[in-house]
């Protein structure tokens, strides 16, 4: 009797477990990325997110003064100084006089250095390097020592990634792009949707089956063909052939969603202002559309998400200039050609889906809504 209508099913804590399973699956690498986003790279590359509210154990690697800026004490020249200028503070446990054994030695103790000068660290980070002939060379003494550091956050990572240059035309670029780019696939589809759930026409259901099955086309196999094709026309890489790009990448979904809602309002509705003389063009303007803001707005939010984080289209369409970038294509600009510099990217992150959240809260209770169009009655 678990089948029966208004009954809860027994089922129901595993759906509830399911879907915080799923939620825990993303809330946490988020969380984790804002953490990093607060933390320098030398701590990003030493120790996990998860780390950072505790002590953390780093290797740091000074170079002692240069020979010039040797002082003479009595009858030893001395240069002195701390291992700690220019990085985060922290306590030395061990130091050493080469890589391959940063902790070789406690602090307090004096060592001689392979070049023969004596060496102490002591566990504020200060050290003294002694020697009784004037220090040769022009480099000074590596000192390599073992610490450990108080957890730290720092906004700098934000700062640099709102003062790089060219990061407010990044944004004005990628306004540009897609709030025509989500308006123009809506206009579009609300008309096909409406002839597709109300107007009778021979072909009509090949159609709705050809919508279906652009659904599953992976875009990249038309970018090429379709950047010959702008080019051919004298479109170009130029907004509008990203718009065009866009609209027709994100026609199939909104035709689906749109016409799928459509379809089940209710008929009553359409067939008493057919009675009383309205054409197609007014039910659809004064009654469909009214009835449709919610799947409306919920391919408005899928569409913009998708091309304000867009950055293959915006690179094939609309190129790789700095007057042409969008933000994406910016930041990536800023992390450098390897890619190595996450604490850039986890700040970056998180400025860039600013305005996609700021979207989504604002229509998130039409979100469900669209989403379940059509699938009861």
């Amino acid at each position: 009797m678990d089948n029966i209508v208004g009954q809860k099913s027994s089922l129901t804590w595993l759906v509830n477990l399911a879907a915080a399973a799923l939620v825990l699956l993303w809330t946490i690498p988020t969380f984790g990325l804002l953490v990093s986003s607060f933390r320098d790279r030398d701590q990003i590359l030493t120790s996990g997110w998860w780390q950072s509210l505790f002590p953390q154990e780093a290797s740091v690697q000074y170079r002692a003064g240069a020979p010039d800026t040797a002082v003479q004490e009595g009858g030893l020249y001395v240069i002195s100084g701390n291992v700690f200028d220019g990085v985060a503070a922290g306590e030395v446990s061990a130091f050493g006089i080469n890589s391959r054994d940063p902790a070789a030695y406690p602090v307090g103790e004096t060592v001689t250095t392979n070049d023969g000068y004596e060496l102490t660290v002591n566990g504020d980070g200060s050290y003294r390097l002694t020697s009784a002939t004037p220090f040769e060379g022009t480099r000074g003494e590596r000192i390599f020592v073992t610490s450990t550091q108080a957890p730290s956050f720092t906004t700098e990572n934000f700062v640099r990634v709102l003062n790089a240059e060219g990061l407010g035309r990044g944004f004005l670029n990628t306004l540009t792009v897609s709030i025509p780019a989500t308006v123009i696939p809506i206009l579009i589809a609300a008309f096909a949707a409406y002839a597709l759930a109300w107007m009778d026409f021979p072909g009509r259901a090949l159609l709705v089956a050809a919508v279906v099955g652009l659904l599953v086309v992976p875009l990249q196999l038309a970018l090429i063909p379709l950047l010959q094709l702008h080019l051919k026309a004298g479109i170009g890489k130029s907004y509008l052939g990203i718009w065009l790009a866009h609209t027709a990448f994100g026609l199939p979904l909104a035709i689906y969603l749109l016409r799928n809602y459509m379809a089940g309002l209710p008929r009553d509705i359409i067939e008493s202002a057919r009675v009383d003389g309205a054409t197609d063009f007014q039910i659809f303007l004064r009654i469909i559309l009214p009835l449709s803001f919610p799947a409306l707005a919920s391919f408005a939010i899928f569409q913009f998400l998708w091309t304000w984080n867009d950055l293959l289209v915006a690179l094939v369409f609309l190129g790789s200039t700095q007057d042409q970038l969008v933000m994406t294509g910016q930041l990536k600009e800023l992390m450098g050609s390897r890619g190595g510099d996450w604490e850039i990217l986890a700040a970056s992150a998180f400025i860039s889906i600013a305005v996609p959240l700021a979207v989504f809260f604002a229509m998130q209770k039409y979100l469900v809504r669209g989403l379940l169009a059509g699938s009861v009655k």
